[in-house]
């Protein structure tokens, strides 16, 4: 097994990618959504971060988090940010799914991959490239024809504070 090493940057700026267990497709679901923003409001409560971007897709999300300075710790948001959606979906959304017993040992459900995919941030130039993969995502993977046609994005954000044009992701200025 690799031994792999995360990068640790007290206030740092970070891309993540979480997976669904088997691409199952539940993530935009309303009672996930619903539980994944409580989730997020619950744990900020206590280990604070700031959500640059994001994207939810039915199997998987993209985001850009910046955290408070002097804190590196994003491992312990995500788990319990993975932990409190599992708790209230598990259930309700009955997925079919087995759980292994190696995920059984570590008590894990079958919401969520394993792990999460991370990238530090490096420049502005880095932070505008993932921006825009972000947001041009949903058209990517054929879920619509124009980036503002999926509701689960903060590229309508993004648009309204004049970071991008109306129009952004459209053929002509992609």
């Amino acid at each position: 097994m690799p031994n792999y090493r995360r990068v640790k940057i007290a206030g740092g700026c970070f891309f993540f990618t979480l997976v669904t267990y088997g691409r199952q497709d539940w993530l935009c679901e309303a009672l996930a959504r619903q539980e994944l923003r409580a989730a997020i409001s619950h744990v900020r409560q206590h280990y604070p971060f700031k959500i640059d971007a994001m994207v939810l897709l039915p199997d998987h999300l993209h985001c850009i988090w910046t955290l408070p300075v002097g804190d590196s710790d994003y491992g312990i948001r995500w788990s319990l940010i993975k932990r409190y959606v599992t708790r209230r979906c598990q259930g309700p959304l009955d997925m079919a799914a087995m759980v292994s017993e190696s995920r059984k040992k570590r008590r894990e459900g079958n919401l969520w991959q394993r792990r999460f995919w991370e990238h530090h941030v490096r420049n502005e130039a880095d932070y505008q490239r993932i921006c825009d993969y972000i947001h041009i995502n949903p058209v990517k993977h054929g879920l619509c024809q124009h980036p503002q046609d999926w509701p689960y994005s903060s590229i309508h954000q993004f648009i309204q504070q004049g970071i991008y044009p109306k129009d952004w992701g459209h053929k002509r200025n992609a």
